[in-house]
């Protein structure tokens, strides 16, 4: 790091006490986390401040290093899948079917309709409840904490359907390379559609509370702006880039699954300051709700996995029940047999609730094996969609007031584990 960094002069300046306590205007460096509330305890702005205006900043990750890339590198096809709960943990769902979709690609398989609809209601649900909550601990940090109380309520009830599907809701393991690990129990749907109608309702009164809030509206407006240009040359994406008015979604760009086939819009901004990102969050949760209603109406029936014994693991039943199901299982999950992915590298990616989420994964031959194949990753790379934004925000709180970092900090949404994965 350079002489004159920002953490240099911190360390000069908290070595030199001053002499005297005679009144003196001069330029202070001040740390703003990891122990802030706001900072998540993670992540460290170091800032130079001239009375209360950030005259340059410095934001330092590195507080939750997880390894995940050598952590998936270690461990077979299906075994790396837990390993991407943990990028963003709010929102996990999303992270699973992402990175099952790239091993299936190298598969030259493809998951059957119904499977595919399944994926498009969790990852759906999984973007809703990521929306809640970082509008939610936004308002909050800003003093509105009935805002929060009300999205988390409505966080609880998605949290609840994918617990009801897969029996966790956070680190929710909820897809399988080839398909998806069970079906929906009777009465899910219907219990979507009643989470929708309740998250509806949540947000109808969310918009009455912040959306002409004076305090609110004057805390995020024209604050933390950043122009379409410059948040594309940072390679930002998702909500914080459709809020500076670039329409880029993977799920229209780049489709997969079945958003193809559904009729559902991309909002987006104007000014590209913290309200508007606050506002393309708010409409994106109505336009799931939009594709979650769809998917509730169109799910076919049939099978929700590939009819592959090489790939897919058979049912409990089957594993529990008969010795070819118990057979079936040994071998896909023992290590050095697994699935045998043939060499090859692909890059695909998905529209995670913070932007695109990529996965760059690459297959190496195995020579001690008789067909040449590998039952490991040798190479797993994650692209991280907060990561971006974050490098970006020396910018959108450089020239701004000490106040204006919690809010420009909250409307990027964080999340430490895809960070710094």
């Amino acid at each position: 790091m350079a002489k004159d960094s920002l953490i240099e002069q911190l360390d000069i300046q908290t070595a030199v006490p001053p002499a005297t306590t005679e009144f003196r205007e001069h330029e202070m460096i001040l740390n703003v986390g990891p122990s802030h509330p706001a900072m998540h305890g993670i992540l460290r702005i170091i800032t130079k401040l001239s009375g209360e205006h950030v005259l340059e900043s410095e934001v330092e990750i590195g507080y939750l290093h997880r390894a995940f890339e050598k952590s998936c590198e270690d461990s077979t096809w299906n075994q790396a899948l837990i390993y991407t709960d943990r990028l963003n943990y709010v929102s996990a769902c999303i992270n699973n079917v992402g990175y099952c979709m790239a091993v299936e690609k190298l598969l030259e398989v493809e998951v059957p309709p119904r499977g595919q609809y399944i994926r498009t209601l969790l990852c759906e649900i999984s973007r809703i409840a990521d929306h809640l909550t970082c509008v939610g601990a936004s308002a909050m940090e800003l003093g509105a904490f009935t805002v929060f109380l009300y999205m988390i309520k409505g966080r609880e009830y998605c949290y609840e359907l994918i617990e009801d599907y897969c029996g966790a809701r956070v680190t929710t393991n909820s897809t399988r390379v080839g398909g998806m690990p069970f079906d929906l129990a009777e009465g899910w749907l219907e219990k979507c559609t009643w989470m929708i109608g309740e998250v509806r309702e949540i947000l109808r009164e969310c918009h009455i509370l912040l959306t002409s809030n004076r305090i609110f509206v004057e805390r995020m407006d024209g604050v933390g702006v950043i122009s379409g240009e410059r948040a594309l040359n940072w390679g930002i994406t998702g909500p914080f880039l459709r809020g500076s008015g670039i329409p880029y979604d993977v799920r229209k760009d780049h489709p997969y699954l079945i958003y193809h086939d559904l009729d559902w819009t991309v909002p987006i901004g104007k000014k590209g300051d913290n309200f508007d990102r606050y506002l393309v969050r708010m409409e994106e949760m109505e336009q799931s709700c939009r594709i979650l209603e769809q998917c509730v109406k169109r799910i076919p029936d049939g099978p929700i996995s590939v009819a592959n014994k090489r790939v897919t693991l058979p049912d409990k039943k089957d594993t529990y029940g008969n010795i070819e199901g118990l057979m079936n299982h040994f071998k896909l999950i023992m290590h050095g047999h697994g699935i045998r992915v043939p060499k090859g590298e692909v890059y695909v990616s998905v529209e995670a609730a913070n932007g695109e989420l990529g996965f760059y994964v690459v297959s190496h031959p195995d020579e001690n094996s008789t067909d040449g194949c590998n039952d490991k990753p040798w190479k797993v790379r994650c692209r991280p969609p907060c990561f971006h934004a974050v490098a970006a925000l020396p910018e959108l709180i450089n020239g701004g007031m000490l106040a204006d970092i919690i809010p420009t900090f909250g409307s990027v949404n964080m999340i430490g584990g895809e960070l710094d994965r």
